[in-house]
């Protein structure tokens, strides 16, 4: 399945931001799956790439969700917040992705 070469200069731009929420923590827990906000028009299997290159794990599956942005109001004038893609990235049994910086 690796047989796909990526450009590596694009996995680094794929994965936006590691997402820390109540909902992303209890998916680490019961799943093993970690939450990533990316690109908007990032494809599984790019993702999949981006996380094995940049954090040495292997991956199970990448499933993604697109979010769209709230209209909000700043006063007289409507705004919206920018549409968000959201990856959770199923890590396989035994492998462990640390995200807090702390030492092992």
């Amino acid at each position: 399945m690796s047989a796909i070469k990526f450009d590596e200069g694009r996995l680094m731009q794929v994965l936006v931001a590691p997402i820390v929420s109540e909902k992303a923590t209890l998916a680490s827990e019961k799943g093993n799956a970690v939450t990533f906000k990316v690109l908007q028009d990032a494809t599984k299997p790019e993702i999949k790439a981006a996380v094995e290159l940049m954090f040495k794990v292997e991956v199970e599956g990448v499933s993604v969700v697109n979010i769209k942005g709230k209209t909000k109001r700043f006063g007289r004038s409507v705004g919206r917040r920018d549409n968000l893609r959201k990856a959770y990235v199923t890590l396989k049994p035994g492998q462990e992705l640390n995200l807090s910086g702390e030492a092992a």
